[in-house]
């Protein structure tokens, strides 16, 4: 029995079967979940698939899932989208100072 610990690797894990939102992109930058056989939920990025993941009871992804389906975490993409509009802006105005 494999002992699981967040921050391991991936391939560690052995043979458990990864899946993502059908809302991923094509790009291959989506979060990828996995049901491990003591009843923990695994998290990857799918950019990097050997990498580290992070586990998660099934309650904390229950709480995680009804907080995203009622809007808790929208503001985060909002402030992403506000900071590098701002980032832009100030990278033009040091362009043109020099």
């Amino acid at each position: 029995m494999v002992i699981t610990y967040n921050g391991m690797l991936a391939t560690e894990l052995g043979e458990v079967r990864w899946l993502k939102s059908w809302h991923s992109n094509p790009n291959g930058e989506c979060v990828e979940l996995a049901v491990l056989p003591n009843g923990e939920i695994a998290m990857r990025n799918s950019r990097f698939p050997a990498g580290p993941v992070l586990l998660y009871t099934q309650g904390e992804i229950t709480a995680f899932l009804a907080g995203a389906k009622d809007g808790a975490f929208d503001h985060l993409l909002r402030e992403t989208i506000r900071l590098l509009a701002s980032n832009l802006a100030l990278g033009r105005r040091a362009a043109t100072r020099w």
